[in-house]
């Protein structure tokens, strides 16, 4: 399976690439491209051109480079026209530039980081091996260019799929479409001349996929978990009996509850998260990809992203009819981070090809044009589906209801259970027990500044254990407020050492976060507190790029004040930063202070509801004096 990685005004970019590549234990050679002095590296474990390598799902190399050189020419970004998943690295040495991108969906993963320079790679835990231990996931909405010799990034965004104009045929015009646009979809992605294997339980998605593979060579795959005094899995039962009346070969992988555990063992650091709900979805997916590879079956179909196209989902019935096309948009550009990257770093991990026919552009495009009354109907999800499936005589299927896989597998039932049998009341504290680089209590040293909120982002994003946040400053209302909006206790003390007593004593906490970027004397003072109370300290904005975490989180919905200028930037005071103002705020970077009111990791907005302007010595502040939460998240462009 390929992976690309790159690192670029570093120490030795030849030791970091192979150190990041070591992680992956079946990825067996690979290419390498670096400057002379080992400062600059590209590689790949497929095919690399001239600085040009790539992770396709199913397209040639030089396809790909095509498309990419012809979009970039333009100077346009990347479209929605190129159908399959992609990750892209493009060094091009006659401009001192290196451009990464992925598909618009994020289909295939990439991560970056920009601290003590430049890297990238497939996963996160390459860039872990690397040095680089705070990635961010590159939003696959945008382009990223990066200055070698500048040693400055910028973004470029791209244009994402539209919900307008709704399509205005009649019914069945748009039954024959759709089911022509999943014909195609599924043709382009089975392998020539191979067999390949349709994750099957027996639901309306996969049995969609099955039959309209029906003459091909492909055989469907089933999880079960069993163990005494739990019903039959029920996506075994569906699977097995759908599979006989239409003729398809199955294979049920049976996996007993006492046998989980090891499975655990092995999904958990591969996803690198312990969510019990990613992890109750990788496990049966890591285990019919595991058999799948077993029977020596290297592409696997899959029928993830109806839900969100065709709204499958509960919340998609609790919105407004006019809003359900809107809820089904924004699930898809969050689908990348909560399914994708999972999904693809199980099947590399069991060397499967995993693809989802109803996830190609064309088909995503249509769909989400569909009318909202095609897609719920009589209190049930993807109406045009089931009326597809049973024109095509899956009467049975088109009327089963939705059964998420860690449900219809048993798996999260069995997990439970042994969370329970093991003395865990949460199964999320079970969980972490198989990851032990996350299984650690923090407590974040917090001021409500976007230096802070920046940093809760990327823990929580790494999958750490955040226990409470500690303030930081003199801005207790907003700090109190901000604390209510990120969901987590806030510790109010006058010295540092006291809170973090507090902090230890009340909610166990091991470690102390701090988002210190460059600060020497900060930073030791920080340490020295902790190691009185044998705390260890994280740094995640350690030597960061300040510019990069600027446009990092605007791109990802931060809304940031200024609440603190000099005299002579009053007009500055207030203002909501935007792209056009990063090069302001780098220039008079410690010249001001900064307060988040939304954000990735908030459940509400803030609105400041009463504000003053208050002098100090040198500079001015906006006091808030009355704050409240309100109803609406971060948004993306």
């Amino acid at each position: 399976m390929m992976r690309i990685a790159g690192v670029f005004n570093h120490d030795n970019a030849l030791e970091a690439l192979t150190r990041g590549f070591e992680v992956l234990n079946n990825v067996e050679w690979r290419n390498i491209v670096c400057d002379e002095n080992l400062r600059n590296g590209i590689a790949s474990s497929g095919e690399l051109n001239n600085g040009f390598a790539a992770d396709t799902e199913y397209t040639a190399l030089t396809e790909l480079f095509d498309y990419v050189d012809s979009a970039l020419t333009c100077d346009s970004g990347q479209t929605n026209s190129y159908d399959g998943g992609f990750a892209f690295a493009w060094w091009r040495e006659d401009s001192d530039e290196v451009i990464i991108a992925r598909d618009i969906l994020g289909i295939k993963p990439l991560w970056f980081a920009h601290a003590d320079g430049f890297a990238f790679a497939s996963e996160r835990k390459m860039l872990e091996a690397m040095g680089f231990p705070h990635a961010i996931p590159l939003e696959p909405r945008v382009a990223l260019r990066y200055a070698i010799k500048g040693d400055m990034l910028r973004f470029e965004e791209r244009s994402f799929f539209s919900i307008e104009p709704e399509l205005n045929e009649d019914i069945p015009a748009l039954k024959s479409q759709l089911l022509k646009l999943l014909r195609d979809s599924i043709r382009r992605r089975i392998p020539a001349g191979e067999k390949f294997g349709v994750l099957f339980s027996g639901g309306l998605d996969s049995t969609l996929i099955a039959y309209l593979c029906k003459g091909m060579d492909f055989c469907c795959y089933t999880v079960a978990v069993e163990d005494e005094g739990m019903k039959p899995a029920e996506d075994q039962e569906f699977a097995t009996r759908l599979a006989a009346e239409l003729g398809f070969e199955v294979r049920v992988k049976h996996i007993r509850a006492g046998d989980m555990e090891r499975y655990l063992r092995m999904v958990i650091p591969v996803i690198e998260d312990t969510d019990v709900v990613k992890v109750s979805v990788a496990l049966p997916l890591y285990a019919a990809c595991e058999l799948a590879a077993e029977d020596g079956i290297k592409t696997v179909l899959y029928g993830l992203g109806t839900e969100e196209v065709f709204a499958g989902y509960e919340r998609h019935k609790r919105v407004p009819l006019d809003a359900v096309n809107r809820e089904c948009l924004s699930g898809l550009r969050s689908m990348y981070e909560r399914d994708l990257y999972r999904d693809d770093t199980i099947a590399r991990a069991c060397g499967v090809s995993l693809r989802a026919p109803f996830l190609s552009t064309e088909l995503v495009e249509f769909g989400l044009r569909i009318p909202a009354t095609l897609k719920i109907r009589d209190n049930a999800g993807k109406w045009i589906l089931r009326a597809i499936a049973r024109e095509i005589g899956l009467e049975e299927v088109a009327r089963r209801r939705k059964r998420a896989i860690q449900y219809g597998s048993n798996t999260i039932k069995a997990i439970d259970k042994l969370a329970k049998e093991n003395g865990y009341r949460y199964k999320n504290e079970y969980l972490r027990r198989f990851y032990p680089a996350r299984a650690i209590k923090l407590g974040c040293i917090f001021d409500a500044s976007i230096d802070c909120v920046f940093t809760l982002w990327l823990l929580r994003k790494a999958g750490y254990q955040i226990e409470c946040l500690i303030q930081d400053g003199a801005l207790p209302l907003p700090c109190t407020v901000a604390a209510e909006a990120a969901g987590l206790p806030l510790i109010t003390q006058g010295e540092l050492a006291a809170a973090l007593m507090e902090a230890k004593t009340r909610y166990g906490i091991e470690a102390i976060v701090t988002a210190i970027a460059w600060d020497e004397a900060l930073r030791h003072s920080i340490e020295v507190i902790a190691k009185s109370e044998r705390m260890k300290v994280l740094r995640p904005l350690w030597h960061i790029n300040y510019e990069t975490e600027l446009r990092v989180a605007l791109i990802h919905g931060f809304e940031v004040i200024l609440c603190a200028v000099r005299n002579e930037h009053r007009n500055w005071l207030g203002k909501r930063i935007t792209a056009d103002d990063i090069w302001w705020l780098v220039k008079h970077r410690g010249e001001y202070q900064t307060f988040v009111v939304n954000a990735p990791v908030f459940q509400s907005r803030i609105e400041i509801e009463k504000s003053e302007e208050v002098e100090h010595a040198r500079e001015v502040r906006l006091a808030v004096r009355e704050a409240r939460l309100c109803s609406g998240s971060s948004s993306l462009f």
